[in-house]
């Protein structure tokens, strides 16, 4: 029942208030299963960083043959560190699972989410293991390793926008309607396709800034102009590129979906988003600038998966409660 609010002449008025998204246990739970893959995320970005990929040898799911391997060195430590922590993932996913079936009725959009993200949690570790297995790891520098940084860079995207989706309509935030919102639907797309594209060059990129270390801006220029240079270091040109391109359309996307849905967590989304690409680029810049040091990779990371989040949530909430207008900012 709505809350009666009392007017100026002493009678009451039904007046409907706005709705407070609830924070639910169940919702706090699926933030915290995000959080926590986050944290996997970045870990795994400090396996291929360190060059500890091949710290469990070509074994899967075994480390080195064995379960607890005996006398391990660093690599294998820290390669067996992430394969833990995957496994605790894979936990929570499963008890997100289970619980949005417990807790929502059948249909509800939360239980579709939960669903996705179980799916592309599967996924991402079968790549994971395909990666292992192949011996796509450490100092290999074969051209399909690129293709397989790619797609698991595309899943843990998508992994990672699955695990936001269902939290957030967890918190009790309407699904979102595709019905008389075609012009910014399909930019909101055109800036989460701009998003995954620079996502996958540059964990592209970062793989070869890890192959083909420079000790000096002038011999990465060289190295990167270099008619026999390797693909994965071309790719230095065209990310920084691609950046420039992205964060253009973002700013479009912003200003579009903030017109058309006049609404706080529209807003909220879209000066996160905003704001999360401009610290994006800063340190993309300082990356270059300071050789890729494995500390700025990881943040880069993240703020990559940050921003990737903001334009997810921006287009749940946009596409929620926005009134169609004209993509024009």
């Amino acid at each position: 029942m709505p809350e009666a609010i009392p007017t100026s002449a002493g009678s009451a008025a039904a007046i409907p208030r706005p709705q407070v998204p609830a924070r639910t246990p169940y919702a706090r739970f699926a933030w915290g299963v995000l959080g926590f893959n986050l944290f996997v995320i970045v870990w795994g970005a400090f396996v291929r960083a360190s060059g500890s990929g091949a710290g469990c040898g070509s074994h899967w799911p075994l480390c080195n043959g064995e379960v607890v391997p005996r006398a391990p060195q660093l690599a294998t430590l820290i390669e067996l560190g992430h394969r833990a922590t995957s496994g605790i993932a894979l936990l929570l996913v499963v008890g997100l699972v289970v619980g949005a079936w417990r807790t929502f009725p059948r249909g509800h959009v939360v239980r579709s989410g939960a669903a996705w993200s179980g799916l592309f949690l599967l996924t991402e570790a079968l790549i994971g293991a395909g990666l292992v297995l192949l011996e796509y790891v450490a100092t290999d520098t074969r051209v399909a390793r690129g293709y397989w940084v790619g797609g698991h860079l595309l899943n843990t995207f998508l992994l990672v926008a699955a695990l936001a989706v269902t939290a957030w309509w967890a918190s009790g935030n309407a699904a979102p309607s595709l019905r008389g919102k075609a012009r910014i639907a399909a930019l909101l797309f055109a800036g989460l396709a701009g998003v995954l594209l620079l996502g996958i060059s540059g964990a592209i990129t970062a793989l070869g800034d890890t192959l083909f270390p420079v000790s000096t801006l002038a011999e990465g220029k060289a190295m990167t102009f270099s008619p026999t240079a390797h693909a994965f270091v071309r790719l230095r040109i065209w990310h920084p590129t691609l950046a420039v391109l992205v964060g253009v359309l973002l700013v479009w996307v912003a200003v579009v979906a903030g017109r058309a849905a006049p609404h706080p967590a529209v807003r909220r989304s879209a000066l996160a988003l905003l704001a999360l690409y401009a610290l994006q680029l800063g340190v993309g810049v300082a990356n270059v600038w300071l050789l890729a040091p494995i500390t700025l990779q990881l943040v880069h990371l993240l703020l990559s998966d940050l921003v990737w989040i903001a334009l997810i949530l921006l287009t749940a909430s946009a596409l929620s409660a926005a009134r169609d207008v004209a993509a024009a900012p």
